[in-house]
């Protein structure tokens, strides 16, 4: 049956940034769909937890370093033997007129948002290989991946390099069965966006040009996440897919 195509049922899947937001929504996406959900947080995803209860465990490591890769994937191995799916969702944004903006505020934004996704990804894919039977690789890309934005000149760069990474890493796995793809969302009510959405004439400004007329929430991704996932998307790869409510076609 086609729909058993979309279940993630013995999957064990790896979330970054899963205390709030686009990736407390995956996580519970994919417990939901019967994975197992290892979140990745700074702080600890309390709610996260909660919601999910032994379907998901969380491991506290700040993603700004790629010290912490070993230990992320280490843990997985040690509570569940084994991983199969990667979301790369953790980032951070950092807004300031490019004229202004500094070294470290480049830095702190490519560290999370590039550096740390490559290498988590990497680590993660040498499991898959090391497993056999392939995996999938899931990275939340953005508009900015498009298009060039506003005063968010690291986080446009960060997002444009994934979107290219994401074909890279397609084009060089893909012979192992690892899909890797992306998602980008479209201006999504997040804490990311926060600063956005109570600034009234920027937020009407956008809901203004996106055709379904509101900001997109987490429930919104849930649907390509388990998709991208899943083996009804063992065909797909290299792809960014939009979940913008019509932001692009605009």
């Amino acid at each position: 049956m086609i729909l058993d195509k979309f279940g993630l049922n013995g999957k064990v899947a790896i979330v970054t940034g899963s205390n709030t937001g686009l990736g407390q929504g995956i996580c519970r996406a994919f417990v939901e769909a019967g994975a197992k959900v290892v979140g990745v947080s700074r702080r600890p995803s309390t709610e996260t937890a909660e919601m999910l209860g032994d379907g998901f465990y969380n491991v506290i490591a700040d993603l700004g370093s790629c010290e912490v890769i070993p230990r992320v994937v280490g843990e997985t191995l040690s509570k569940f033997g084994r991983v199969d799916i990667l979301v790369n969702n953790a980032g951070v944004i950092k807004r300031r007129d490019s004229i202004e903006f500094t070294e470290e505020d480049w830095d702190g934004v490519m560290d999370v948002n590039l550096k740390t996704v490559f290498f988590l990804t990497q680590a993660v894919a040498k499991e898959f290989i090391k497993q056999g039977g392939g995996g999938k690789i899931i990275n939340i890309a953005s508009m900015l991946s498009y298009q060039g934005g506003i005063r968010v000149p690291s986080y446009t760069a960060s997002k444009s390099a994934i979107r290219g990474v994401t074909m890279t890493l397609a084009n060089e796995w893909a012979k192992y069965g690892i899909n890797v793809n992306a998602i980008a969302p479209g201006y999504m009510a997040t804490n990311n966006t926060e600063q956005l959405r109570s600034d009234g004439e920027r937020s009407a400004d956008i809901l203004s040009r996106i055709p379904a007329g509101r900001w997109g929430t987490p429930e919104d991704l849930e649907g390509a996440a388990v998709f991208l996932a899943s083996s009804a998307s063992d065909y797909v790869n290299g792809f960014t897919l939009a979940v913008d409510g019509g932001w692009l076609g605009r």
